[in-house]
Formats: structure tokens, sequence, C-alpha cells
């Protein structure tokens, strides 16, 4: 679809905006009311823009207020989480239109419920799919893939759910939760600032003014692959912090640990801090232990980095119980720096999807290059 350069603009400012008058969506635009008026007719043409009712202005008169339109169509967010699928579809104003959630296994069919829920007729501007993997390109031409094969199965499997020809994108997981936080969480109204995930594995998001920072092979932020353990008596080994702060051996430590007045041994991470919380004396100290671990990673972050905020998150990071441990190892071993739980849940992932499917849905119908991550 060719557009003006002018309705571009306006197409995206009416995004952003939702619904707006001429006179605002002018200002937004920073162009000449004729020439919005011009745009907006442009848009309407093609049914990209709509009326949307009346607004009363201050001197008694009217304006007429505009909304996208119904080919403006709706995008897919689609997060391929350990456990679970979540998926929801979006209008292009970030409206939620449907959503829903199934497990890894069926992946496929929760996109299929999700695509058949969106209005009839409106066109899939653009697909983001949140994998727990570095991405590159595919060899042959056909895209995006994750790299290795953690993720690559499923997102096979749930690939073949979605429509032919749409533009899909792929985002690390990590990268779309720290994108929610920044938004609509903990980090609200700060740029820079370092999410750090801790759960099944461990991955770090680095948010430098208001944009995730990917590095060169797409990497950056794969704590997993610091080196680990890092002394004269034994070699690091692939992924070995990982092995050491995931929640299979937070698990293992646990068990190793309990004892027999300590009453059922926890088969999960979720119920170790439910004990701890209820006051449980094993499991506390356990979580201690593993609160400490992730101070020392904060610290070798925060020797990077500097972000003056690190938000965590994941099934273990985001309980608040680890507070007040991973503040008092960083503090021993690096500069203040204020630590936070994440505030966005299990929904964090497919949100900051959902805002990035929106941002590439809307350079699809104008031919932008700009997105905003």
């Amino acid at each position: 679809m060719h557009l003006s350069e002018s309705a571009r603009v306006v197409f995206d400012v009416l995004a952003e905006a939702g619904t707006a008058t001429r006179p605002q969506l002018a200002a937004g635009a920073g162009l000449s009311k004729p020439t919005v008026s011009t745009a907006v007719a442009e848009l309407e043409a093609v049914e990209l823009a709509a009326h949307s009712g009346r607004a009363s202005g201050g001197t008694g008169r009217s304006a007429a207020v505009y909304r996208l339109g119904p080919a403006a169509g709706a995008v897919l967010a689609v997060d391929l989480g350990p456990a679970k699928t979540r998926v929801r579809g979006c209008a292009l104003d970030g409206t939620l239109l449907a959503e829903g959630t199934g497990s890894r296994q069926e992946a496929a069919g929760t996109v299929r419920r999700v695509l058949d829920a969106l209005p009839a007729g409106a066109p899939l501007r653009a697909v983001v799919v949140a994998v727990g993997d570095v991405t590159t390109r595919d060899g042959e031409g056909a895209g995006e893939r994750p790299a290795t094969a953690k993720a690559g199965p499923v997102f096979d499997a749930m690939a073949v759910a979605l429509p032919e020809g749409v533009p899909v994108h792929l985002e690390n997981n990590v990268n779309c939760a720290a994108l929610a936080e920044l938004h609509e969480g903990a980090a609200a109204g700060r740029d820079t600032f370092g999410y750090l995930r801790i759960g099944v594995g461990i991955g770090l998001a680095v948010v430098i003014g208001g944009r995730v920072l990917r590095g060169a092979n797409g990497a950056a932020g794969e704590v997993a692959r610091l080196p680990y353990p890092w002394d004269e008596s034994r070699a690091p080994h692939y992924e070995g912090l990982e092995q050491r702060m995931g929640s299979r051996t937070l698990l293992r430590r646990a068990a190793e640990t309990w004892q027999d007045t300590d009453g059922p041994r926890p088969r999960t991470a979720e119920r170790l801090l439910t004990l701890s919380g209820q006051g449980h004396a094993t499991a506390r100290a356990v979580l201690d232990a593993h609160a400490a671990d992730v101070g020392r990673l904060a610290a070798a972050v925060v020797a990077v980095m500097d972000p003056g905020l690190i938000v965590l998150g994941g099934a273990t990071g985001a309980d608040p119980q680890l507070l007040p441990g991973v503040r008092a190892e960083l503090a021993r071993l690096s500069w203040p720096t204020e630590v936070v739980s994440s505030v966005v849940g299990d929904t964090g992932t497919v949100a900051g999807a959902g805002r990035l499917a929106v941002a590439h849905g809307i350079q699809t119908v104008t031919g932008a290059v700009r997105a905003k991550h």
C-alpha cells in the first residue's frame, strides 16, 4: 500500500494516540492543519482511519474524532515460555482484541484460537514471538530462527499455525519482559536499567536510553555464558553459571540441606518460596544463600553497565523475599544501585512482545523504518 509521507506520519500518531481530533493530529505530527486534513482523507479512503464521533471544545465547537479503521488490521504476540504459551492479538493502537493460554506443547492450537477470535477480515500485519534463546537469521533467507535447539522445535511446531506472508519477528523473552517493565512496570520513568531474570534459567536484558541493547550476535545479556566457576582448581564449563543458579540446582541444594524434622521436601521452587514465606527456617536459609548468589551476579552486571536500577524478575527472582539478600550482597561488592522486584508478573513477556508487534505492524502499514523498542 502506497501512502504519502504525511499520511504515514499521521497514521503513526493516530496509532499512538488511539483516538484524536485533527488539531491533535496536527500537533502530534508537526504538520499544518490543511496537510493533516488531506492526510486523514487519504487514510479514510483506504479504511486506515475512521470517524469515532465528535468531541466538544472549550468554545462550544465540536471536532471530529478519528480512530484506526478496519484495514489497519491486527498483530499477534506469542510467548513460548518454558511451561506455558501465552498469545495476544492486538490492534495497532495496542488495544487487546483476543488472548489465550495453553501448554508449551499446545502452542499451535493456542495461536489458532487467538487468530480465530480476531475481527473478521482484519489483516494480520506482524507477529512477534518471544523465545528463550538467542535468535539468528535463517541461512536460506526464510527469516529469523532460534539459534540453538533450546527453542527451535517448539518454534517450528507453533509456526505451522501462522498465516503465510505475514512478517514474523523473534525476540528474546527476557528482552520482551524488560520492555513491559519499562513501559508499565517497575522501571517506568527510567530509561536505563538492567532486568535480571532468575528462574529455571537466568538472563539479563540491558536497557539503555529506553532501548534494549541486542549486541552484534543478538546475545547481549546472555549471562548464562559468564565463565563459572572461575578459580585455579576448576575450569569454567559451558553455561555453568546457569546450572549453578537455575531452579533445578536451587531445589537440589534444598534437598541436601533438608532435615528429617523439616517436613516434606519442596519439589518446586514455588513451594520452597511459600515455605520460606511461612517462616520455615531451612527454606529461608536456602533462599538466603540463593539471594547472595543473585547479588553476586547483580554486582557483575553493575560492574559492566552501571545501570542505576536492577529489576529482578523470573519465577524465583521476582519474589520480594530475595530483595534483602540481593541488596546486601550487591552493596558489599559494588557501588550503590537500586534493586526492586518485577511487577508485571507472568504476562510481562507477552505484553512486551505485544508492544514490539504493534511497532512492527505500524511499520508494515506505513513502510517506515523506525520501531519504538
